[in-house]
């Protein structure tokens, strides 16, 4: 099956069929390996929106009445039908979002499969109910009940594992779903949708593929009751207002910049290794990657040296190169702005290793590191979401804690250090939903993940994120 599943033109997929945009119209889609047109993508409209909310709401009444024991099957079907079209399923993300083809399959892919089997079991285990008499003669029952049709928006960086978030709590919650991906990487959720089809009644996943008027048309539709997106917070903040016009539910998942605190007492040479690799994986395009590493003053200086070179060593390369450890920008428009954040660097700047693209076709990018910038910086404040770290010092763990907070963002942030107190001191005073210490950026199926401030609201995994996608319900008997 997995030669048939890879598609040139990407279909929309409504009420179980795939389709065309009504209007026939394509988006192209590029390479960022190449730079080349490697296929294309329905550009849907309103009609095709409206078709999809439709379908979904019309499913929603079958589906949100069926048991925790269906719901569970479905989702264990649909995971092992992606590890059996894992081949298939590589080769559409990679051809969208040019990242090597075996980091997808040793990385993400399991990592998909665990999230779909984790809310599958959650589905049969939905935390919340509860019944009690808390006056005489009446009983209290809560119930936790599906929301509706909800409207899912995911990015380009890890585009079947963000469908894969979303989807899997919304479906185990008993809701139904219009998914519309990137513009730029719709492959693979197209591929994740035929899958799913073979193991749902149809109308309950559906994919609209599109622009960003696609996004609003989906957003604004009267059927959706809830919206849930992974974006940057320029998205965000649009989504939110619109979405606010029907008082329809939100989740947020929005930008990063994560700080990485780095103290004396830190195992030096294990914290250079594994920062080189997570601050660069998949170029850096991760909203929790280790961006702003903040150094100690009297280890800054070893650490800089040891980092620059180390990620001086880290290279990036095409989908199928083994020795690749990232590959291009996923779009020419994110090269541009991470090209665009490095040329407007001020004078007190110093770019120690990189800082340039490589001179090969596609959106290629070296790993770079920044020293000697200040907190009030373009680069510090912004989210860079490229191949790009900056480097800074201090000289108290009350100005680390400072610095660390001193920006819009508050996903994630780690720290580095052997005292037990003090890491639980910072994990107290950093103004982010995730704290790592003395490692960064794991995620689990069973912990949630989501952030505070401009980084939005609402957590995705675990059963915090099952529970985003349920309403309550009191019963008095």
């Amino acid at each position: 099956m997995a030669d048939t599943l890879r598609l040139t033109t990407v279909l929309n997929h409504i009420d179980g069929k795939e389709v065309p945009a009504a209007s026939g119209a394509v988006l192209p889609l590029i390479d960022p390996a190449t730079g080349q047109r490697h296929g294309a993508a329905a550009l849907s409209g309103a009609e095709d929106v409206d078709a999809a909310c439709r379908a979904a709401d019309e499913a929603f009444h079958g589906w949100s009445v069926t048991t925790p024991a269906q719901r569970q099957t479905a989702l264990l079907r649909i995971a092992d039908a992606l590890e059996r079209e894992a081949d298939a399923l590589a080769s559409a993300e990679v051809t969208d979002t040019g990242k090597p083809r075996a980091l997808f399959l040793a990385d993400e892919l399991p990592a998909i499969v665990d999230v779909l089997r984790y809310f599958a079991g959650a589905a049969r285990n939905l935390p919340g109910a509860a019944a009690a008499e808390y006056t005489p003669g009446r009983t209290s029952v809560l119930r936790r009940e599906p929301v509706g049709v909800c409207a899912q928006i995911t990015p380009w960086n890890y585009p079947l594992m963000m469908a894969v978030w979303k989807v899997a709590p919304a479906l185990a919650a008993g809701n139904t779903v219009v998914l519309k991906p990137s513009d730029t990487t719709p492959s693979s959720t197209a591929l994740l949708a035929r899958l799913a089809a073979e193991h749902l009644p149809p109308g309950l996943l559906n994919v609209v593929c599109g622009d960003r008027d696609t996004g609003r048309s989906l957003v604004a539709h009267p059927r959706v009751r809830m919206v849930a997106v992974t974006g940057s917070v320029r998205a965000g903040q649009e989504i939110a207002a619109a979405a606010s016009a029907d008082l329809k539910r939100l989740h947020l998942e929005l930008g990063g910049n994560a700080p990485v605190l780095v103290h004396e007492d830190a195992d030096l040479a294990d914290a250079v290794e594994q920062l080189s690799s997570l601050a660069f994986y998949n170029a850096g395009q991760d909203c929790t990657a280790a961006t702003r590493i903040l150094v100690h003053e009297r280890i800054h200086d070893a650490f800089l040296d040891a980092f620059a070179g180390r990620a001086a060593q880290r290279v990036p390369g095409a989908p199928d190169d083994e020795h690749a450890d990232f590959g291009p920008l996923a779009n020419a428009a994110q090269l541009a702005t991470v090209r665009g954040l490095l040329e407007r660097l001020p004078d007190h700047a110093q770019v120690v290793t990189g800082g340039t693209t490589v001179p090969r076709p596609g959106y290629f990018h070296r790993a770079t590191v920044v020293a000697g910038v200040r907190q009030e910086d373009e680069i510090v404040r912004s989210e860079v979401f490229g191949p790009v770290v900056t480097v800074q010092p201090f000289a108290e763990e009350s100005e680390a804690l400072r610095m660390a907070n001193a920006v819009p963002q508050g996903l994630a942030a780690s720290v580095w250090t052997r005292d037990h107190d003090r890491a639980m001191r910072a994990s107290r005073a950093l103004h982010t939903g995730i704290v790592w210490v003395n490692t960064h950026g794991t995620t689990v199926s069973e912990m949630p993940h989501g952030g505070v401030r401009h980084s939005g609201y609402g957590s995705d995994l675990s059963l915090t994120g099952l529970l985003d996608y349920t309403q309550v319900k009191h019963v008095m008997l």
